[in-house]
């Protein structure tokens, strides 16, 4: 079973049909699905999933948090190979995240998307297992590490997670081969986090 669907067990049948649906999604790589087939992926009959979801955009948003939670722990793993305050950790996290979303490209939508703004409101989203706060932490870790003062960790964390995210569009539109046919990513995530870093460390040094 892959990264996103085996993060949880069918130990009971909610969560059997959140993985159910999860695994028709990454093998069609559509969200068009009906609540029926999430059922049969089950082995429950098509009256089972109504006993938990009311329809079926709220066992979308369920997946869409679990697919989230996936991404949570990816991140996780990934930054655990790395030295405590690094900013190859930093980078291990953006790489991970690029990597992860373009591998489950099926899920973007269902986590940008208005699935996702919902299961974000919802009160059941966890949202230090989405993987954002790991990256608030790396940046934490490294500031106090680097001496830097007065940092708003929230706000820098959010602009590392915008300049990771719009790499991970432009690869997932299939378009930039069109501009910069020789594009390596990783290679420019790496370069542009240590340029972006390093003149943060000029700029509060200057302070």
């Amino acid at each position: 079973m892959n990264t996103v669907t085996k993060t949880y067990h069918h130990g009971d049948l909610r969560n059997a049909l959140i993985v159910g649906a999860a695994e028709i999604i990454e093998e069609s790589g559509s969200l068009n699905f009906a609540m029926a087939d999430a059922a049969r992926r089950a082995g429950v009959s098509t009256a089972a999933p109504y006993r938990h979801f009311r329809d079926r955009d709220a066992l979308l948003e369920a997946v869409s948090q679990l697919a989230f939670y996936g991404l949570g722990l990816s991140v996780r793993d990934a930054v655990e190979n790395t030295e405590h305050g690094s900013i190859e950790g930093i980078i291990a996290i953006g790489q991970t995240y690029i990597d992860y979303v373009i591998r489950k490209a099926a899920f973007y939508d269902l986590m940008w998307g208005d699935a996702g703004a919902r299961s974000m409101d919802a009160d059941s989203f966890d949202k230090k297992a989405s993987g954002f706060y790991v990256l608030v932490d790396a940046v934490d870790a490294y500031t106090r590490k680097q001496g830097l003062k007065d940092i708003d960790l929230l706000d820098l964390a959010v602009q590392l997670w915008s300049m990771v995210h719009g790499m991970s569009a432009i690869s997932m539109s299939g378009k930039l081969p069109y501009f910069y046919p020789d594009a390596d990513i990783p290679k420019m995530l790496d370069s542009s986090t240590r340029i972006f870093m390093e003149g943060l460390k000029a700029t509060n040094n200057s302070e």
